[in-house]
């Protein structure tokens, strides 16, 4: 090996050794570092690129969540009128209903009550025809002679009237 060689001179290596260090210094610099620089641009390009579409589509993605939100709430709340109506509604059904029937209860209160009423003097009526009659033949029975119907009919009423 000549490097290696302390007989061979040192000054000619080192002029190889600079020759081919430009060469390879030119190589570099007008070829193969451009060529990096341009991958190395696009790549930073391509990024930039791809940082701008992230957002711009986190941009329509943001106001499609704003959209989807506004568009729920708008939903949300005619659903709530709309049972709020339902409700408004149905309360109203009921108390006409409820007005109905107790409508219908009353009246059949009052027609029970005046059927009450005229079955209480019928029973009345009959009460004091049978009391008449009762006390009549017991006074015949005890006294031996008829009483006045007149008198026994104001003797009756009267002992209604004390009991009723």
């Amino acid at each position: 090996m000549p490097q290696l060689d302390p007989a061979t001179p040192f000054a000619p290596q080192l002029i190889w050794l600079l020759i081919t260090f430009l060469v390879m210094f030119i190589l570099m610099w007008k070829v193969a570092l451009p060529r990096i620089g341009q991958v190395l641009e696009a790549r930073q390009d391509k990024i930039a690129s791809d940082l701008d579409r992230a957002a711009k589509l986190r941009e329509e993605a943001e106001g499609a969540m704003k959209a989807y939100e506004a568009a729920l709430a708008e939903a949300r709340a005619s659903a709530q009128s709309e049972i709020a109506e339902t409700n408004a509604k149905l309360q109203k059904q009921a108390e006409a209903r409820e007005a109905e029937v107790a409508a219908k209860i009353a009246k059949q209160l009052e027609e029970g009550e005046s059927r009450i009423a005229a079955a209480r003097d019928s029973a009345m009526k009959s009460v004091r025809e049978v009391a008449v009659d009762v006390a009549k033949s017991a006074t015949e029975r005890l006294v031996g002679k008829a009483p006045d119907d007149e008198a026994i009919g104001k003797a009756v009423d009267a002992t209604l009237q004390e009991r009723g």
